[in-house]
């Protein structure tokens, strides 16, 4: 998700390829020439392989960089053999995955993508023996513990089939497999850089690495023997700029083409601007505040219940959002399939919230701290910030004295993600998939790194099993209902809202979709003027 989305240790990358080729750092695009798409971030990328990290930064780079094995279709997350593979044979008993692979396909260090490399792909991924097993690199994240929990073979069969076996059945698959986080690597590439593979990207996809300077820019370069045929642009610059005005200027200059994460003022000011096309449309995310449901006294489920009736969450969508976000009633978004509409949630009520810290014990309030990042997320358009404060403000009332402790977002989250954490943070979530387990399942599952409020309920999980094993979606969204009451009722999180998903373009560009997932999926459709 893309808080995705994640953690590093960082980062000091070699400016290579512009050296190399006589340029100085930060020319690239300008003196190579041709058409090239300047695309404005946030923050940097933390890293470029897809099994370990997840940060929606660094997704949306890696978008354009790998296939997977199935692909999304243009602005869903319905899945379509559009990917690596020409076909997915299921077994009856769902617990077999026959992938066809497409003849032809070369990765772009010119090593073929065929069924041996698919299962070399996958061995990294599900083999602690392989000696480049993914999850070797300190500080990584990942979505393979949850997207491979069942597997438990996989090879090559024939001339052209990798084949994945399962123990029990999981709905989600196909889904997550479509997923930017499973972008299929080269495993001559993964041989040669080993663990140090982060740094050197190689995949199928249209684009190319061939510059990253670390919080200034990445720099892709046009695959033009891409599989799909060659993309309509020669390079796309991604622009490291953290201020959310200056992104706004720079769009407008037209020194930029694209802004991928808008604040709400910003996307005031750019509606209806000459030579600027404004895209919004619900958004696949969710924006809270994990609480250490492990810690005293946020064990206690009446304090938790507290901090989410103490905050005005309609307030803060109309004046801190600015009307781009509606207040959260359930842990899911009313854009996700199985999202239960008739859940209560907490609407404020400042004097239940008094009540119910009097009942625990604290009837003269409590200190607690909260931490922050500075810059924009695609689910936190306002800014770690802008929220913040306005919590402080609301807890304030019911005599809660909150610290607000910022960090940039790298340290951040290797702040919050680690076990010994035991305070409040910022979390927020971006769909990945569009399937109900890549919410409920990432976020409060037990023991997942993302799960920042060290949140554990057997009753939750099991409830979490039952919907990935079961074979219809009606028995999948009656499962998730009564997950998300458990959630509801446990208050693990200070529930906000549910963002509108925005990206700012120039109307000299053209074919870019919004996929639901936030990602830069389909870049090899996009033109410019």
């Amino acid at each position: 998700m893309a808080l995705k989305r994640l953690t590093s240790f960082f980062l000091t990358l070699p400016v290579v390829t512009a050296l190399a080729l006589g340029l100085s750092t930060g020319t690239f695009a300008k003196a190579a020439g041709g058409k090239t798409l300047v695309i404005a971030l946030s923050s940097d990328s933390t890293g470029l392989d897809p099994e370990t990290v997840e940060n929606n930064d660094s997704g949306y780079v890696m978008s354009a960089i790998y296939d997977d094995l199935v692909a999304y279709k243009p602005g869903s997350t319905d899945v379509e053999y559009t990917g690596i593979a020409s076909k997915v044979d299921i077994s009856k008993d769902g617990l077999t995955y026959t992938f066809t692979i497409r003849p032809g396909i070369k990765f772009t260090d010119g090593t073929p993508c065929d069924a041996d490399a698919v299962v070399k792909w996958l061995d990294r991924l599900l083999n602690k023996d392989n000696p480049n097993y993914y999850a070797k690199r300190p500080g990584i994240d990942s979505f393979v513990p949850d997207t491979f929990h069942n597997v438990d073979k996989w090879y090559k069969e024939g001339a052209d089939q990798a084949v994945v076996h399962m123990t029990k059945p999981d709905g989600s698959f196909l889904n997550s497999l479509a997923m930017v986080w499973m972008g299929v690597t080269s495993p001559a590439a993964v041989e040669k850089y080993g663990l140090e593979f982060y740094k050197h990207p190689v995949g199928t996809g249209p684009f190319k690495l061939v510059e990253w300077v670390p919080n200034d820019h990445v720099t892709l370069e046009a695959n033009k023997n891409y599989w799909k045929g060659a993309p309509k642009i020669d390079r796309i610059v991604y622009r490291v700029i953290p201020e959310s005005t200056v992104r706004a200027i720079e769009l407008m200059k037209g020194s930029i083409d694209v802004i991928a994460d808008i604040t709400p003022t910003d996307a005031l000011t750019l509606e209806g601007k000459p030579g600027i096309h404004l895209i919004k449309q619900p958004g696949l995310m969710i924006l809270g505040i994990a609480l250490p449901t492990q810690t005293k006294p946020f064990d206690d489920v009446r304090v938790r219940q507290a901090f989410n009736y103490g905050v005005n969450k309609d307030t803060l969508c109309k004046f801190v959002f600015k009307g781009l976000a509606t207040p959260m009633n359930a842990p899911m978004p009313p854009s996700q399939w199985g999202y239960d509409k008739t859940l209560p949630g907490y609407p404020y009520n400042p004097e239940k919230a008094k009540k119910l810290l009097a009942d625990a014990g604290y009837p003269n309030g409590l200190d607690a701290t909260l931490y922050i990042y500075p810059a924009q997320r695609s689910y936190n358009s306002a800014g770690g910030p802008a929220v913040g404060q306005a919590v402080q403000n609301d807890l304030k009332q019911i005599g809660v004295n909150l610290s607000l402790q910022q960090l940039e977002f790298g340290a951040f989250l290797a702040k919050t993600r680690s076990k010994e954490f035991s305070d409040l943070c910022l979390a927020g979530w971006s769909g990945d998939n569009g399937d109900p387990d890549n919410f409920l399942g990432a976020l409060w599952r037990s023991n997942t790194l993302i799960n920042t409020a060290h949140y554990s309920s057997k009753a939750f999980d099991d409830l979490l099993a039952k919907g990935l094993a079961a074979t219809t979606v009606k028995d999948r969204v009656a499962i998730y209902k009564q997950a998300q009451k458990v959630l509801n009722d446990d208050a693990p999180w200070i529930y906000l809202n549910y963002a509108t998903q925005m990206r700012a373009h120039s109307t000299k560009v053209h074919g870019m979709v919004l996929n639901p997932t936030a990602m830069f999926f389909g870049m090899d459709k996009v033109s410019k003027d």
